[in-house]
């Protein structure tokens, strides 16, 4: 049993590609930044290798609207979990540099959020996320 969860809350009205990108992207930030999510390699009997999981299972959320995004970030922020931003701007960038620019160019309260990741202890991501629905 897993006393952290890794959970992702995405715009409903995305694109599904957008989505995706989105859930791929913010998936990796927690995996770059907590090595303690890290699962084993997996190793064939033959030998060969392949990339690990993150050992947490990652669930994902669904916000209907830009508020209810807004108010799930808040409260991730209000009990000090680790969080990761997908912001609007992003989809239009077309590398890691740009990202950071344009992330640094807004104060939080700009962030045209489409997307968040928050890591932490269960009860508080649960707590943080209270009231939004999986996605489907």
């Amino acid at each position: 049993m897993y006393h952290t969860k890794v959970a992702v809350v995405i715009l409903d009205d995305l694109l599904p590609w957008q989505k995706m990108n989105v859930v791929s992207f913010l998936a990796g930030s927690v995996a770059l930044s907590f090595p303690e999510v890290h699962g084993e390699e997996f190793v064939t009997a033959d030998g060969r290798r392949f990339l690990p999981f993150i050992k947490n299972p990652t669930l994902v959320y669904k916000a209907d609207n830009s508020e209810k995004l807004k108010r799930a970030f808040k409260r991730a922020s209000d009990r000090d979990l680790a969080i990761g931003i997908y912001t609007r701007p992003l989809f239009a960038t077309r590398s890691g540099e740009e990202n950071v620019i344009e992330i640094a160019s807004k104060n939080v309260d700009e962030l045209d959020l489409v997307g968040i990741i928050v890591y932490g202890e269960n009860k508080k991501v649960d707590k943080a996320l209270d009231g939004l629905k999986f996605h489907d």
